[in-house]
């Protein structure tokens, strides 16, 4: 049932309809599957004591609530990576925990998903998966000034607070009961002013010795990735196992068209032989990059640049590599119109890749080995992709 939110809240900046409907729809629908949700893992109630925990922060600490028994106020916040709508609240959350600082309010963030739970098309809106290593990266790229933590071996924490989805706040008192639950404010978009700055105004109230008026709200974003949604996983491999790999001919005149990318989508383009180690070593990261981002404004395409004697010997190592792309072979026999279809500048070393825009536009291009994570970055942080819903 999560699955449905999430294709609602995830995945619809590569669905041509309103985003803001969309997040109402599905906030519809995340409280008609509240009751479902409960019975699995209860969300923590309104006057009830914060459960201890111990959890390793990225910055390689241990952390339980005894480390924030100074603070007049405790703000818990469920968060995640990949999440488009945790990314949307990031800078939110670094300003809530800047300003409240000197009023004796903690901020901490947990991140409840399973990193083995998490499809690779879940990954659509970001570069980084749930994994501690990667949440180290975010915590670092984003200068985090709170404790961010990592649950996602056990659970165990999450399961005691029951968050619904990423971002879901829990804020206590200073006897650490549970006086608000819910979003952070009413608003997704980064780029627009809430209405109601529910988490806010739960910790004036609270620093002012007031009851806390809203106590409890809705929330949207990601569902949680518990661990028992591996099957899941499991079930996204084989679907993609089962997909066909086909292997066309392509000429320079052809690839010429292609680099003029009269499409609308962000187009990454690699070219490689078979008979190349560090080719064929880098393989299977584009294999990745482009289950994690199809669903959007993007397409992968390679070429192999072989003798034509070769192409039997193409087509099984792309079958091996469950290669449901967009696949050419181009005779090497003419490299010289190829290097000029392609890019004048490139020197013809493989690999060679390139990311182009939409009217031949080349935003990157990599002679040799990628770094994976740095042309995940690109991708996401291209203008036509993005991070937000």
């Amino acid at each position: 049932m999560n699955e449905i939110v999430d294709t609602l809240i995830c995945k619809s900046a590569g669905m041509k309809f309103n985003v803001w409907s969309c997040l109402i729809c599905a906030s519809l629908l995340l409280t008609a599957f509240v009751t479902h949700h409960s019975n699995e893992h209860k969300t923590l109630e309104i006057g009830m004591a914060a459960p201890d925990f111990e959890l390793k922060g990225v910055d390689g600490k241990s952390y339980s609530l005894a480390s924030f028994e100074k603070a007049k106020v405790l703000v818990v916040i469920f968060t995640c990576n990949h999440c488009p709508t945790a990314q949307a609240y990031e800078d939110r959350i670094i300003r809530l925990a800047s300003d409240y600082e000197s009023k004796n309010v903690s901020v901490v963030a947990i991140m409840p998903n399973d990193p083995a739970c998490l499809r690779l098309d879940e990954l659509d809106f970001s570069d980084l998966g749930d994994s501690y290593e990667e949440m180290k990266i975010r915590a670092k790229e984003k200068n985090f000034n709170f404790p961010y933590l990592y649950d996602g071996d056990t659970e165990t924490a999450s399961s005691s607070y029951g968050p619904i989805a990423t971002p879901h706040v829990f804020v206590f008192d200073n006897s650490r009961k549970l006086r608000y639950e819910g979003r952070v404010d009413d608003m997704e978009s980064p780029f627009r002013t809430p209405a109601s700055t529910d988490t806010r105004n739960a910790i004036d109230a609270l620093l002012a010795n007031r009851e806390v008026t809203v106590k409890k709200t809705k929330v949207f974003g990601c569902s949680v990735k518990w661990s028992d949604k591996k099957d899941q996983v499991e079930k996204a491999k084989e679907a993609w196992a089962k997909e066909p790999v086909h292997l066309g001919n392509i000429d320079s005149d052809s690839i010429a068209k292609m680099m003029k990318n009269p499409s609308a989508k962000l187009r990454l383009i690699n070219l490689w032989s078979v008979g190349s180690g560090p080719c064929t070593q880098e393989f299977p990261a584009f294999i990745t990059i482009n289950r994690m981002y199809r669903d959007r404004d993007f397409e992968f395409i390679n070429i192999s640049i072989d003798e034509i004697s070769g192409r039997g010997r193409i087509l099984e190592f792309l079958q091996q590599q469950q290669a449901s792309a967009s696949n050419y072979f181009f005779d090497i026999k003419d490299k010289s119109k190829l290097i000029e279809a392609v890019n004048p500048a490139w020197t013809g070393v493989l690999p060679y890749t390139l990311l182009v825009e939409p009217g031949g536009k080349i935003v990157c291009t990599k002679e040799g080995i990628i770094i994976p994570a740095d042309l995940k970055r690109e991708i996401v942080n291209n203008h036509l992709l993005g991070r937000y819903p």
